[in-house]
């Protein structure tokens, strides 16, 4: 008798740590108040550059809806339901989930039963505080226009600034001090992936998370995507207004090789064309006149053509045609690569016409301008 207690204490202990192991899928229960049976639910994934992508349909009966699956990590998902408005964003882990739709507004439903939906709770009901603030406070600087209340605008506005500015730096503090969550890797790639980001920054956060994360198959992905991004952010950067323009070589129709150098001193138009850019031949007249104008008055002009297409039977010729066509009479050098052209990528070209205007220092004051608007900017560049 003695033995079969121990027995079947030892058996209820098992019980016990198996009900307390990680979970190998998940289950997400879906109590959707008030939506019609036959109704659809969709689970769907974020991907790298912001799209949704289905995973998964359910169909809604007596109010509730059920997915099953599993993932390999914790990831930012998105559940919607057909007649109910707009998405709910969540975080989907290997757990038991259950999701409370709230039909007048479905990213008001509530989540539970996932660890990693906390972190993520965290930082939206943190940011829409902080966008909340920095909201009103511009509110109350549009109410304060007057004269009569510099002062009180005056501290308005330094507020203002101080809470946008913890507005815009709250993804990386966040991050920091949650170097163990997913949810800090699934805000890297979504924070990393917008327009304006600054890549070393995040690529900064991602080093200072716990090894775990870096070394998960989220983290080895993310990682490559952000050193990818830190290439392109680098060459993009090279070439913002305010930097020197880096010098190049290239060679001429007649084979001598010209430098940027050569320009050295006086304000310079470097212009990426091609025969082929309709666009650009468009705009060839403008530039011409601009030539012919203050080309005089210390004015330079370097075009670099992108002929060299596939489809080009003779490339050279063509882009010599178009020269002699569109009366341009400044200095031409092309390495006849397309985009591959070595000086397009120096200077990060994905897209013509492209124009960089430097001033005598050599420094780049002005992009892709076109018209009387890089017409106003060579007179400014040249005092008259």
């Amino acid at each position: 008798m003695r033995n079969v207690l121990i027995f079947t204490f030892i058996g209820l202990l098992c019980l016990g740590c198996k009900s307390e192991e990680k979970r190998t899928d998940f289950i997400i229960n879906g109590n959707a108040v008030g939506v019609y049976n036959g109704v659809r639910a969709y689970l769907k994934n974020v991907e790298k550059n912001g799209r949704e992508r289905v995973l998964d349909t359910a169909v809604v009966i007596d109010e509730k809806f059920t997915f099953t699956g599993k993932v390999l990590y914790p990831t930012l998902s998105i559940i919607s339901v057909n007649s109910v408005n707009g998405n709910l964003n969540f975080m989907l882990e290997n757990s038991a989930i259950d999701i409370a739709i709230n039909k007048a507004n479905i990213s008001q439903s509530t989540v539970s039963g996932s660890s990693s939906q906390n972190d993520y709770d965290t930082y939206q009901k943190e940011l829409t505080a902080l966008r909340k603030t920095a909201m009103d406070l511009k509110v109350q600087l549009r109410n304060n226009r007057s004269t009569s209340a510099i002062a009180k605008r005056d501290s308005i506005t330094k507020l203002a600034a101080a809470a946008e500015t913890k507005f815009q730096e709250f993804p990386i503090k966040f991050i920091k001090n949650h170097p163990s969550s997913y949810y800090s890797l699934a805000l890297i790639e979504l924070e990393s992936a917008k327009r304006n980001a600054n890549i070393e920054e995040y690529l900064t956060a991602f080093d200072n998370l716990d090894s775990e994360l870096k070394s998960s198959p989220k983290g080895i992905s993310l990682k490559i995507t952000l050193d990818n991004l830190l290439i392109a952010y680098q060459k993009k950067a090279r070439v913002d207004i305010g930097k020197i323009a880096p010098n190049f070589e290239a060679p001429t129709p007649e084979g001598n090789i010209v430098s940027l150098n050569d320009v050295k001193g006086k304000v310079t138009i470097i212009d990426f064309w091609a025969a082929w850019c309709g666009p650009c031949r468009r705009e060839n007249p403008n530039v011409v006149k601009i030539y012919n104008k203050y080309h005089d008055q210390g004015l330079e002009i370097i075009g670099v053509s992108l002929d060299g297409t596939r489809s080009q039977k003779d490339p050279k010729q063509t882009w010599l045609d178009a020269i002699k066509k569109d009366k341009l009479t400044w200095t031409q050098v092309s390495n006849l690569q397309y985009f591959q052209d070595p000086v397009a990528q120096l200077y990060n070209i994905n897209a013509i016409p492209a124009v960089f205007i430097l001033d005598a220092e050599g420094k780049i004051v002005a992009k892709n301008i076109r018209g009387d608007t890089l017409e106003a900017k060579v007179k400014e560049l040249l005092g008259l």
